[in-house]
């Protein structure tokens, strides 16, 4: 269920929160523009991701970079992604996948935090995309098993996204379907669905809901 004709009230009276417009401005975009992303750049978007935080400190992600330059290698990368993610893919400045490493480097014990790791760096990474008018969008539709061959990723890691990264470009060079879902609004299901008081399922106060009739 989505946030519509609800108002949240107590500390979120009209749904009204202050959060950091690095936040609010971030979103997956699919009209990519044209416009190249200059090495420094592109270099400090994955040292964003370096220091995000990991379980034992493990750092178990990497990422395999592809820049619109690097035609073998960017082709390789859109090759691996489903058709549907191909159509737009195509324009982003830069593809790369990202890898998390399956055990801990001291037990080798299965990691079963790695793809929540991966994740956080990839939202450090996504953070300091924004911050440099960058958009980035994630994709889990691609062919892991191609992935794994092509780029020859290691049994002991396993591909969890490829992510296209670039400028925004014009919305209307889209085809028509995802036009519409380019510039829809963005919805979020409300606090109340999603934070709970003592057990799962329960109100919290905090996030008490009204309906507006």
């Amino acid at each position: 269920m989505v946030h519509t004709a609800q108002t949240q009230i107590g500390y979120l009276q009209n749904n009204q929160m202050t959060i950091h417009n690095l936040i609010s401005k971030r979103k997956s975009i699919r009209a990519f523009s044209e416009q190249p992303i200059d090495d420094e750049t592109l270099a400090s978007l994955f040292e964003a991701a370096r220091w995000a935080p990991s379980s034992a400190n493990e750092q178990p992600w990497r990422f395999i970079l592809a820049k619109k330059e690097d035609k073998i290698a960017f082709l390789k990368m859109e090759d691996c992604l489903v058709e549907g993610n191909k159509i737009w893919a195509k324009d982003a400045a830069a593809l790369f996948i990202t890898i998390a490493k399956k055990n801990f480097d001291f037990n080798n014990k299965a990691n079963i935090y790695s793809w929540h790791d991966v994740g956080l760096a990839t939202a450090m990474l996504s953070v300091q995309a924004t911050e440099l008018n960058l958009y980035l969008h994630q994709m889990g539709g691609f062919d892991h098993a191609k992935a794994k061959e092509v780029f020859a990723i290691p049994d002991d890691y396993e591909a969890v996204s490829i992510i296209a990264v670039g400028y925004e470009g014009d919305p209307e060079l889209l085809p028509e379907n995802l036009r519409a879902r380019e510039v829809g609004e963005r919805k979020r299901k409300p606090l109340s669905e999603l934070v709970f008081s003592s057990q799962f399922g329960k109100e919290n106060d905090l996030f008490k809901t009204t309906t507006n009739n």
